[in-house]
């Protein structure tokens, strides 16, 4: 028996009558199987997408910048608000894997290899609009620091862009090998049921001959702590920078010292609600309602609440600080330009507001938590509304600058932009089928790890020797060994 105690009144993580086969046989299942129709269907549309979005992307690099609508005011638009969008998507995975994997605790374990796989698709389209935003792209290996023999022409270490890109490819990097570490024993299962040549090769070499053996697991597992003492400080690093991309400037309306605590919290709640858009659809599709449970999106609806509050009270404050600071060029952008409903983006500004600070407190409510739809919906709500605070923080604090004269241009997107932006969805969520055909969706090692303290069958078990006496206890224990 295995006695580490886990109170009754905790909602088990795994439920219904499951042991170590069972668990196995689950969660494989989907891999072995024949792909549903369902997934043609999702996997096609998103390669439509996705090729949609290469042919924006050669209508760009061909023909220039000039194919999206930039103008001499608004010289980041949709390019720049998608990237910091999906930057923030990034930043759920590594905070549930890392942090959560440091404070020990147990329901990250459903939840916590899709958030990482959606983390590294996520980056992966992040990275595209810096790239292609450059318009002479063959020119990008200029943005690495290395020796040269271009003379004096270095890049500039005091740029925040500049930051920006070893922050997120560093990102990339350790979230990949996190991701990537957590498979190995799960590579190494599939290798072993399967039931081709060539599936027993391909697992083969992706598991790295892995056997289960005492000092695989050992070394896996400080593995998994070094790369989350390492992945902690990176979730509040790289949205930091890219907060820097705004903060160090001059502009109003971005010169401010709330950024980077505010963009984090912004990062961890539309990531996390990413993953609830995710995994509501993903545990009807795989039949995966026993090990994402209930518990686990109410887990993550509390975060949800928590981020959206911060965010809130960010958005507060800058409406003050414009007020407080008397500086009138600040008081403009907020007070007018953002707050005013009947400027030109006061539209945009209150849409944000619903959507990121009045919608989430619904989940102050346990039935609310608890409700799928109601979650799904929610998931998706935030996000609009985490689109809307990057496309306000970008657009309202450059469309009208200084001079008067430039300020009759109203900046919408072009087919291309969009088409772009579409594009990175389809690489998404052409990356995200692959990976849910091919690889386990949930780590079945960790669920194994905490099925006996926390599985359904186990608790209920439990309940019976709890109410035993201890003497009684003490002595059948002994007499067993």
């Amino acid at each position: 028996m295995h006695l580490k105690y886990e109170s009754q009144l905790r909602e088990p993580l795994v439920n219904g009558d499951k042991n170590y086969h069972q668990v196995t046989e689950d969660i494989v299942r989907p891999i072995e199987a024949k792909p549903t129709r369902l997934w043609y269907i999702g996997f096609y549309i998103a390669v439509a997408l996705l090729l949609f979005g290469v042919y924006s992307i050669y209508r760009d690099v061909t023909y220039g910048i000039g194919q999206w609508n930039l103008n001499k005011t608004v010289g980041w638009g949709w390019d720049i608000t998608n990237f910091v969008w999906w930057v923030g998507i990034g930043h759920a995975g590594t905070l549930i894997s890392a942090i959560l994997l440091l404070f020990r605790q147990g329901w990250r374990t459903g939840v916590n290899r899709a958030a990482e796989a959606m983390t590294i698709f996520a980056v992966m389209c992040a990275g595209q609009f810096p790239i292609w935003h450059m318009g002479r792209v063959w020119m990008a290996f200029f943005v690495l620091p290395y020796p040269n023999t271009r003379g004096p022409l270095w890049v500039n270490f005091n740029s925040p862009l500049l930051w920006d890109v070893f922050a997120i490819s560093t990102y990339f990097t350790v979230s990949l090998l996190f991701w990537y570490s957590g498979l190995i024993p799960d590579m190494a299962t599939v290798r072993d049921r399967a039931f081709t040549k060539l599936r027993k090769r391909l697992y083969g070499i992706a598991s790295f001959g892995w056997n289960g053996s005492t000092k695989h697991w050992q070394r896996h597992e400080s593995l998994s702590l070094v790369l989350a003492g390492l992945s902690t400080p990176l979730v509040l690093s790289v949205h930091t920078i890219v907060s820097f991309d705004f903060a160090t400037s001059v502009i109003p309306g971005w010169h401010t010292t709330i950024f980077p605590p505010y963009f984090v919290a912004g990062a961890i709640f539309s990531g996390f609600a990413m993953v609830q858009t995710l995994l509501v659809i993903m545990r009807k599709v795989f039949e995966m309602e026993d090990y994402i449970t209930i518990g686990h999106i109410e887990a993550m609806n509390k975060v949800i609440v928590l981020t959206g509050s911060i965010v809130g009270i960010a958005y507060l404050t800058e409406l003050f600080m414009g007020w407080y600071s008397q500086n009138k060029y600040e008081g403009y952008t907020f007070w007018y330009s953002r707050a005013y409903l009947f400027s030109p983006y006061g539209w945009s500004y209150w849409g944000m507001m619903a959507c990121n600070v009045l919608s989430p407190q619904i989940f102050w409510f346990r039935k609310m938590r608890r409700n799928l739809f109601v979650t799904f919906f929610m998931s998706i709500i935030v996000n609009i509304g985490m689109w809307f605070e990057r496309f306000v923080i970008i657009v309202t604090s450059l469309y009208r600058d200084y001079l008067p004269s430039s300020w009759s241009v109203y900046y919408s997107p072009s087919i291309w932009e969009i088409g772009f932006y579409a594009g990175t969805f389809g690489l998404f969520f052409t990356c995200f089928f692959l990976f849910a055909k091919y690889f386990p969706v949930i780590a079945i090692a960790e669920i194994k790890y905490v099925l006996k303290t926390t599985g359904e069958n186990y608790k209920n078990n439990m309940g019976s020797i709890e109410a035993e006496d201890l003497d009684k206890f003490v002595h059948d224990q002994q007499h067993h060994h």
